[in-house]
């Protein structure tokens, strides 16, 4: 009943895809945190994913390009802008990890409010710039709609060597091939699949942000864990599969009972870890 390892390539081709699009430039900041901080914010069905017992909270900023329905060739205006995403990370009673999206600021109107609608994912307008400057990538963010107007990041990243072989906690942070969102009708699991990440170490040259405190996360008082970079890489994002559900007692596996205790998840009484 453990939940499979986490696989650097997609576990699951999908053949028809709902959606295609690149995700391009991306930074990836993570902090530790204690999986009970998270816990009470991931849909019903999931429980914190962690790795050697912590879980993650990520910042996640890159350009989003040509989204695209079904096998029809991608949108170059609408469905190309810049994108910073706070995420968390998350594993249901069926073993499947995938993220949980706290807030995703984009820069279109379209898209936002479709995310909104159709996916009822927690998109969010922003006037929003990627700008690249060598191997320096410069992102910036400022919300519009719904708010809270005044949340905003400002990161810079220098792009430094290429990681040949990353390390079980890259994976971990980047090898995810799914979501899970409270959909209608429930919580359920979107899956997606694309080539492996191209990787490369990171200095994170500034991060200016209060977009993990506009989430519900508390502010990080400490250096992030993992700075990474990646060129980017072409998704298809598959049909959303039937609500993840619940275990029921006393039949709960063993990694689910061992991180929720008297309706707290174990190693809960902190914030973010050093």
């Amino acid at each position: 009943m453990q939940p499979p390892p986490v696989t650097p390539d997609a576990p699951v081709r999908i053949h028809s895809p709902l959606l295609t699009q690149q995700w391009l430039d991306l930074a990836f900041i993570h902090w530790a945190v204690d999986p009970g901080v998270v816990a009470p914010l991931l849909p019903s069905g999931t429980v914190p994913d962690t790795h050697d017992g912590v879980s993650y909270v990520g910042l996640v900023a890159f350009r989003m390009h040509r989204v695209g329905w079904l096998r029809l060739r991608g949108v170059p205006y609408f469905g190309s802008f810049p994108e910073t995403n706070v995420r968390l990370y998350s594993v249901d009673a069926h073993g499947r990890r995938g993220v949980v999206f706290r807030s995703m600021d984009a820069s279109r109107l379209l898209p936002v409010v479709m995310g909104r609608v159709g996916f009822r994912l927690p998109y969010l307008w922003s006037r929003m710039s990627v700008r690249t400057d060598g191997d320096t990538v410069h992102y910036a963010s400022s919300r519009r709609w719904p708010g809270p107007r005044g949340a905003h990041s400002r990161i810079t990243v220098a792009r430094g060597e290429r990681i040949e072989e990353p390390t079980e906690l890259e994976h971990f942070l980047t090898a995810r091939w799914g979501m899970h969102n409270a959909f209608f009708g429930g919580a359920a699991y979107l899956p997606n699949d694309h080539p492996r990440w191209p990787l490369y170490r990171a200095e994170l040259l500034a991060c200016e942000e209060n977009l993990l405190a506009s989430a519900g996360l508390p502010t990080p008082r400490e250096a992030p864990v993992s700075v990474l970079y990646s060129p980017g890489v072409a998704v298809r994002l598959g049909r959303p599969s039937r609500a993840a559900g619940s275990v029921p007692h006393p039949c709960r596996p063993l990694w689910l009972r061992r991180v929720t205790f008297g309706g707290r998840v174990a190693g809960s009484g902190g914030g973010f870890r050093g």
